[in-house]
C-alpha cells in the first residue's frame, strides 16, 4: 500500500535526480527541546539566538495548527528531519564543492547562470549553504552579500540582531514559530545608501534528504536610495515521504529605495511548502514581488508588503500552476499605513487533472494611509472539468479616501483558439501548451531570461500529455 503522502507525478526531468545521502550529520526525527538545543549547539549560536529558538519552540507547542487553507493532515512533525549537514563546508570557490553536491547544481545551471548574469550566489544543500560568491565589483561597492550564520557572529550581528523576525515573528502563525526554532542557513543582504545593484543576485536551495524540512532565513536591507534585484530559486526530487520547507524572507526597504524579488518555486510534490515572506517598506521605497509556483503537494504561499512610508508602493505578479496531486493556495497580502500608498497585485492561476489553484488577496487600508490606491486582478484558467480554482478576495478599508479595486475572471482554454493552432500545423498538445505560456507571460517577461525560459520549460513539462 502507498503511503497517503505519496503523489502521482510526471517525469520532471533533472530536478528529480536523487543524489546519494552522505549526511555528515543529522538530528534525530521529531521536534523537542534537546532538538533545538542540539541544532544551536551545532551552528554555535551566541546565547540570544538559542533563546530565541527555545522561545520559539515554546510558541509553536502553544499554537494550533491554522483551521483555514488547505489540509496537511498527511505532515507529521514527529517524522520530520529538522536538521541536515552536508558533508562539506561552505566555500567561495566552486572547485572546492565536493563533486557529488557540484554535480547537483551543474544540473540544474546555477554556475552557469553565475557566470552569464548574476552578481553573486548562494547555493544551500539541505540545511547549510555550500557555495557562496559575490563579483569583487559588487563588494566594491560596500555591498554585503553573505550566508546567515557568517552575519550573524560577524560584523554585522549587532544588524541581524536588530532585525531578525522583527517583520515575521514567531507568534504570527505555528509555522512561523516552528521556524525560529530550527532555522538554518539564507541569506544576509545589505546594499548601502544610494548602491545601484544592477545585476541581480542569487540564492538557490536544495532540499536532497527524503522526510526533511529546509528552514532557511533570508534577511535583505536596501538602505535610503538604493535598488537590488533579488531572486529566489528553489527545487527537490520527490520522494514517497512528507517533506517541509517553512523557511522566511524579511526584507526592509528604505527611503527611496527599490528591491525587486523573484522567486521560482520548483519543489517536488511530496513537498509542504509553507513559506513566509514579509516587507516593510518606508516613504518613497518600492517593493516588486515577481512570483512563480509549480512544485509542492500543498502549498501556502502569500507575501505581505507593510506600505509604512508615504507613497510607497508595492507590485505583486504572480502564476501558479497546479497538477494532479496538487492544492496549491497562494497570493499577497498588503497594509497600507502611509499617504498616498499604492498596491497592484496581477496574477494567474493554473490548474488541470484535478488540481486546486486558490488565490487569496488581502487589502488593509488603514485610517491613516489617506490617498491610499489599490488594484487587485486575479485570471484563472482550468484546462479540465476535474480542477478547480477558487478567488477569495478580502479588503478592509477604515478610510473613506481611498481607491480599491478588484477583478477576477475563471475560464478555459477556447476551442476556437486550439482548432486555430491546430489548422496551422500544430498539435493539440504544442497549442495548449502554447495558449497556458501565454496566458504566464505576465510572469516570464519580468524574469530575467535564463529564469523565463526556465519557467517556460516547466509550463511545457507540466502540460505533457495534457489534451482534453
Amino acid at each position: 500500500m502507498k503511503e497517503k503522502t505519496y503523489v502521482e507525478d510526471i517525469d520532471r526531468s533533472i530536478y528529480d535526480v536523487k543524489d546519494e545521502e552522505r549526511d555528515a550529520y543529522k538530528v534525530d526525527e521529531g521536534l523537542t527541546e534537546a532538538i533545538v538545543e542540539q541544532i544551536s549547539c551545532e551552528k554555535k549560536d551566541p546565547p540570544w539566538m538559542e533563546l530565541f529558538r527555545l522561545q520559539a519552540l515554546q510558541i509553536y507547542n502553544e499554537m494550533p495548527v491554522p483551521d483555514w487553507g488547505p489540509s496537511i493532515e498527511g505532515l507529521d512533525m514527529s517524522h520530520i528531519v529538522t536538521y541536515v549537514r552536508p558533508n562539506t563546508k561552505m566555500t567561495a570557490k566552486w572547485s572546492d564543492v565536493p563533486q557529488d553536491i557540484k554535480d547537483t547544481f551543474e544540473r540544474l545551471g546555477i554556475p552557469q547562470a553565475e557566470r552569464k548574469s548574476l552578481a553573486g550566489v548562494g547555493a544551500q544543500y539541505d540545511s547549510e549553504l555550500v557555495y557562496h560568491n559575490v563579483r569583487e565589483e559588487v563588494a566594491a561597492q560596500g555591498v554585503v552579500y553573505t550566508d546567515m550564520e557568517s552575519a550573524l557572529k560577524g560584523e554585522y550581528a549587532d544588524m541581524v540582531q536588530s532585525h531578525f523576525m522583527k517583520l515575521v515573528k514567531p507568534n504570527d502563525h505555528k509555522f512561523a514559530a516552528l521556524h525560529g526554532a530550527v532555522w538554518s542557513g539564507g541569506s544576509f543582504v545589505y546594499v548601502p545608501p544610494g548602491v545601484s545593484v544592477t545585476i541581480p543576485l542569487q540564492s538557490y536551495f536544495r532540499l536532497n534528504a527524503p522526510g526533511a524540512g529546509q528552514f532557511e532565513h533570508t534577511l535583505i536591507i536596501v538602505d535610503k536610495g538604493a535598488y537590488l534585484h533579488f531572486i529566489e530559486g528553489c527545487s527537490a526530487p520527490k520522494y514517497n515521504v512528507a517533506n517541509l520547507h517553512a523557511g522566511c524572507v524579511e526584507l526592509f526597504v528604505e527611503e527611496g529605495a527599490t528591491l525587486r524579488y523573484s522567486t521560482i518555486e520548483n519543489w517536488s510534490k511530496n513537498m509542504y511548502n509553507l513559506n513566509t515572506k514579509r516587507a516593510l517598506v518606508e516613504e518613497n521605497g518600492v517593493i516588486e514581488w515577481v512570483s512563480g509556483s509549480f512544485g509542492s503537494h500543498v502549498g501556502c504561499l502569500y507575501p505581505m508588503s507593510v506600505l509604512k512610508g508615504d507613497n510607497s508602493r508595492t507590485e505583486f505578479t504572480g502564476v501558479t500552476f497546479a497538477g494532479k496531486g496538487q492544492n496549491l493556495d497562494t497570493g499577497a497580502k498588503v497594509v497600507h499605513v502611509g499617504k498616498n500608498t499604492s498596491s497592484y497585485m496581477n496574477t494567474r492561476s493554473i490548474s488541470k487533472s484535478g488540481g486546486i489553484s486558490t488565490f487569496r488577496s488581502s487589502v488593509v487600508v488603514e485610517k491613516s494611509a489617506q490617498g491610499a490606491k489599490s488594484s487587485v486582478s486575479c485570471q484563472s484558467l482550468m484546462l479540465d472539468s476535474e480542477s478547480r480554482s477558487d478567488t477569495i478576495p478580502a479588503m478592509d478599508i477604515r478610510t473613506r479616501n481611498a481607491s480599491v479595486g478588484h477583478e477576477a475572471k475563471i475560464g478555459s482554454i477556447s476551442n476556437e483558439a486550439i482548432f486555430y493552432l491546430m489548422s496551422r500545423g500544430m498539435s493539440e498538445e504544442d497549442a495548449r501548451a502554447l495558449i497556458v505560456s501565454g496566458f504566464a507571460d505576465n510572469v516570464s517577461k519580468e524574469l530575467p531570461v535564463e529564469y523565463a525560459v526556465e519557467m517556460n520549460n516547466l509550463i511545457r513539462l507540466e502540460m505533457k500529455g495534457s489534451i482534453g
